[in-house]
């Protein structure tokens, strides 16, 4: 029991501290936890993290939104720069999945998850930080917010009855058959309902769990050989740090991309739920 508990202890406190290079680490102040019994609500780094993400959203794109408010329009390659993913997300993503006219409402919603979800993968990118994503409770979060506008979303569209209604194809069926082929469809539909959302999560979290897993496998071979001959040594070395380098590039690659994807499953997911089947 008291291995247990120290195991658990060890646990919350790397989730609660930034660990820095030089035995040096920061930790976060915990207001709402009493430690010494264990109960109260805890701040791990990750919340922190993930402030940091929406604080950045608010200090990038709020000044953009008051430029266009007014008319004028964003100057500099900095601004051109994120235009060109909020146009590809409206003309590539959006209105294709959604609609023209659906789509424009929620624009920002796909919008602000694209951006949190990226912002929050490339926290993975710095040295001692880590990326948000990597931990289920957020992707969870994040695909029950976009289960939740699905909902919200197909339940304004059709009525409460009617989505759940719309949740079965129209199939031109015998009343015989269809009062059990009918059902079958509801249940497999509404279960399949939820396994999408699910997925969503899972997907995230696996791509960005995976390449730091695999990064820090990598560069733990330094260490492994680091009591061997030096020739040995500085092989594994050079060796690692150049997968580690192209691995890191994969992971900004990656990053951007499940940003895309998370961003494009929601959009699908939002439109199938104010369309007919």
């Amino acid at each position: 029991m008291a291995s247990d508990m120290g195991e658990i202890l060890s646990h919350v406190k790397d989730a609660t501290a930034f660990h820095l290079p030089g035995h040096t680490t920061i930790e976060i102040p915990q207001p709402f936890y009493d430690s010494a019994t264990g109960t109260g609500f805890l701040i791990t780094k990750y919340m922190v993290l993930e402030l940091v993400a929406a604080a950045l959203l608010l200090l990038i794109f709020v000044p953009i939104a008051r430029k266009i408010k007014t008319g004028e329009s964003p100057k500099g390659r900095w601004w051109n720069f994120l235009e060109v993913f909020l146009v590809f997300l409206r003309d590539e993503v959006v209105r294709p999945a959604i609609g023209t006219k659906e789509g424009d409402r929620f624009l920002p919603f796909i919008w602000t998850v694209f951006f949190f979800v990226l912002f929050c993968n490339l926290m993975g990118m710095i040295p001692w930080a880590g990326s948000p994503t990597g931990a289920w409770s957020v992707t969870a979060v994040l695909a029950l917010a976009t289960f939740g506008m699905v909902l919200v979303s197909g339940s304004r569209r059709f009525g409460f009855v009617g989505f759940w209604k719309n949740q079965v194809p129209h199939m031109e069926l015998p009343f015989v058959m269809a009062i059990f082929i009918k059902p079958m469809v509801f249940v497999i539909e509404v279960i399949g309902l939820g396994i999408k959302h699910f997925v969503l999560s899972v997907r995230l979290l696996a791509n960005m769990f995976a390449g730091h897993l695999v990064l820090a496998v990598i560069l733990s071979f330094i260490a492994a050989t680091a009591e061997e001959n030096v020739a040995l040594w500085s092989g594994v070395t050079i060796t690692s740090l150049f997968g580690a380098t192209a691995l890191n590039l994969l992971e900004l690659f990656v990053a951007f991309l499940q940003a895309y994807v998370f961003a494009f499953l929601s959009a699908l997911f939002i439109g199938m739920a104010i369309h007919e089947h």
